[in-house]
């Protein structure tokens, strides 16, 4: 993606407030009938049928419209796509999980197929992105192009070209990288390039400020610490980003998800608890069942 225009102009105050403090999952915790303390419990985010979960935000739109229905779930797949003759004039898109979580593993399987939208920016060849401690779609203004995230940046060869996925980008955040705070706003993974339209395996290991790690077909391509918000004049300007959404993205290049799964790290570490798990990494006393 490229850099929002003047990030300053956007009064994220009711947004920032709820990613400045870190919580568990709104929604996957919880009492188990049988409960293996070792067993990861992997919750598919989408039910391969419908996109009942999810809420669309689309440039130009409120949230919770679905222009042109770029959205869609077919042949089990979430998917991204556009007409042949559809032309583009600004309308990215964001595609936002129902609940938030600040400490958790993302895991997709995803491929780029078709030709890209006409008039699609250069950029966007190929691009789409896991976009992970978003503000809240309904906090986006109707003219906003992309959230206040961190974007676990997809992105596929044309098939000569070196071209690296997995790679970060920041809009209106920054991140420490290598100790020192970093304002670039997109940087490059140490990935292979994936060219062609071969399904992908990408991860996101996420500890809510404290690491973040991209992870392509099993290795560590990028990592980065301590995110803070970048809005210049906001008097909350530098607060650290511990929490938040989960989307995907529509940037002009049609994409399959074959998969997009989570496994929360928050919940009861009690191990007298009903619900314990031995992978928890951030306690959620309210959660335990006895």
């Amino acid at each position: 993606m490229k850099k929002p225009t003047s990030p300053a102009k956007f009064l994220y105050l009711t947004l920032i407030s709820l990613l400045i403090f870190q919580s568990c999952s709104d929604g996957t915790s919880g009492e188990t009938t049988t409960n293996d303390p070792d067993k990861e419990e992997w919750v598919s985010m989408f039910n391969g049928k419908d996109m009942k979960e999810w809420t669309p935000k689309i440039t130009g739109y409120d949230a919770g419209v679905n222009h042109e229905n770029v959205f869609l779930v077919k042949d089990n797949f979430l998917s991204v796509r556009y007409e042949p003759t559809d032309t583009f004039s600004g309308e990215f898109g964001h595609l936002f999980y129902k609940d938030k979580f600040s400490h958790y593993k993302l895991r997709a399987t995803y491929r780029f197929v078709g030709d890209q939208q006409i008039n699609g920016p250069g950029w966007a060849y190929r691009h789409n992105g896991l976009m992970l401690h978003c503000q809240a779609p309904a906090t986006m203004t109707k003219d906003q192009e992309f959230p206040l995230c961190l974007e676990l940046q997809l992105l596929g060869g044309n098939g000569t070209d070196e071209r690296t996925t997995g790679n970060l980008c920041s809009p209106l955040t920054n991140v420490i990288l290598a100790d020192t705070l970093c304002k670039t706003h997109c940087i490059n993974s140490n990935s292979k390039t994936y060219h062609g339209d071969q399904w992908v395996k990408v991860e996101a290991h996420v500890y809510g400020d404290s690491l973040f790690q991209h992870i392509i077909e099993g290795d560590v391509v990028f990592s980065y610490r301590n995110p803070t918000v970048d809005i210049p004049d906001d008097p909350r300007n530098g607060e650290t980003v511990n929490s938040g959404y989960i989307s995907i993205q529509a940037e002009t290049h049609p994409i399959d998800f074959k998969s997009i799964e989570i496994l929360n790290l928050c919940g009861c570490m009690d191990k007298k608890a009903k619900n314990y798990k031995s992978y928890f990494v951030k306690n959620d006393k309210a959660s335990c069942v006895y």
